[in-house]
């Protein structure tokens, strides 16, 4: 017990990767060879015709690729082990998809509708399966025979805000809020899986964003996203890159979103809606410690009021904005921790000091963190420097 609770005092640092993780949008992406001759279109034009899309109906394979700059999970893992206790199920989707964090992997996709989505994970001769049909929600993993399953009501808890009325309303709403912070452009056309497709292109204009830019491969046709590729200051391999291989707008076989646990399956009843809840997303802060309820604008909730139950202080605005969060506490110590989670921490992290006093940013290719030795918390989209310049301004 004694380890559970040290290893837990780490869990906030770790939990960087995560926020990365949850403030990707993995819409689904992969270029082909070919530009095709499209007639021309103007980003607020492009922006309408996304906005005007009803596709309800899809299938098809895509691959998704994802480089946070993070070192090798492995260790974590198994460093992390402890902290769950609880005697999960390997079907979880809390803990499998996590695995699309890191590396490439190919999927199968089906949807039929805001009811009925199907997610497949190939891996070798093994299948993970995610299937949303109306009012169950099950999960499936072939290589252990165990089942997760969820049974709630449809679209319980989910709640949309209001949008503007029309596709021309929410294209004024979108280059609004971008204003002067956000260029947003239309940079030639692409072949994806076989269809025509335009590029939107958003780039910052401010100084300090680790976003390089956010390319979006649009169907011609019907307006669907079909491309997401998000790159980073740093260079290198997109942070994301994925995408269809395949796609076909038909609507898939009703028998794509049924599911009946194998004969011999371990089945878990379980919380599976926080990796697919109907109508809407997952959401890493469900399964962060108490006092994390709270969100931070733009990153979701995995970083809230800590301690306090408080939400974070807002500096700066657009691409540059930084959440500040005092959690009460002096920061732990990293040579305090079990080895496996000291590895890690070291391997991603950068001892800083200035007007503030001295911490230490844990870095991703997205999103970095400042770790305060005071216990105050720097976090965004931004760059190293720019964590340390709003820490400096802030004592």
């Amino acid at each position: 017990m004694a380890e559970t609770r040290k290893a837990s005092r780490f869990v906030v640092p770790v939990a960087v990767a995560g926020v990365a993780a949850a403030t990707i949008g993995l819409v689904p992406a992969l270029a082909a060879s070919g530009d095709p001759d499209l007639p021309e279109i103007t980003a607020r034009q492009l922006i309408e015709k996304i906005a005007a899309s009803d596709t309800q109906t899809l299938s098809g394979t895509f691959k998704i690729s994802t480089d946070l700059g993070l070192p090798a999970l492995d260790g974590l893992a198994s460093g992390l082990g402890g902290l769950g206790g609880d005697g999960s199920s390997s079907a979880d989707p809390s803990e499998k998809l996590t695995e699309l964090v890191s590396g490439s992997h190919t999927l199968r996709v089906a949807a039929d509708g805001p009811e009925r989505q199907r997610l497949t994970l190939l891996g070798g001769s093994d299948e993970y399966s995610l299937i949303h049909n109306g009012d169950d929600v099950w999960a499936y993993d072939s290589k252990s025979n165990e089942a997760f399953h969820e049974k709630g009501e449809s679209g319980a808890g989910e709640k949309d805000e209001p949008l503007p009325g029309t596709p021309k309303q929410l294209a004024d709403e979108v280059l609004k809020a971008a204003g002067d912070t956000t260029s947003i452009t239309v940079e030639g056309t692409a072949k994806v899986a076989g269809r025509d497709a335009y590029q939107l292109v958003i780039k910052p204009k401010q100084a300090g964003s680790t976003v390089e830019s956010v390319k979006i491969a649009v169907d011609a046709a019907n307006g669907t996203p079909l491309k997401f590729t998000l790159s980073s200051v740093e260079g290198g391999k997109p942070v994301v890159d994925a995408g269809f291989t395949k796609v076909d707008f038909g609507k898939p076989a009703a028998s794509e979103f049924t599911f009946e646990a194998p004969k011999g399956a371990k089945v878990t009843e379980g919380a599976a809606e926080k990796a697919m809840k109907p109508g809407g997303h997952g959401d890493f802060g469900d399964d962060l410690p108490e006092g994390f309820e709270g969100g931070v604008p733009g990153l979701g909730k995995a970083f809230g009021g800590f301690g306090s139950g408080e939400g974070p202080n807002v500096i700066g605005e657009g691409w540059t904005t930084i959440a500040k969060l005092d959690t009460g506490a002096p920061a732990p110590r990293t040579d305090e921790a079990p080895k496996e989670i000291q590895g890690f921490l070291d391997s991603f992290g950068d001892k800083v000091t200035g007007k503030f006093g001295s911490g230490t940013v844990f870095k991703t290719k997205l999103v970095n963190a400042l770790l305060t030795d005071d216990g105050k918390v720097y976090v965004g989209a931004v760059t190293k420097d720019a964590l340390v310049d709003a820490a400096n301004a802030g004592k």
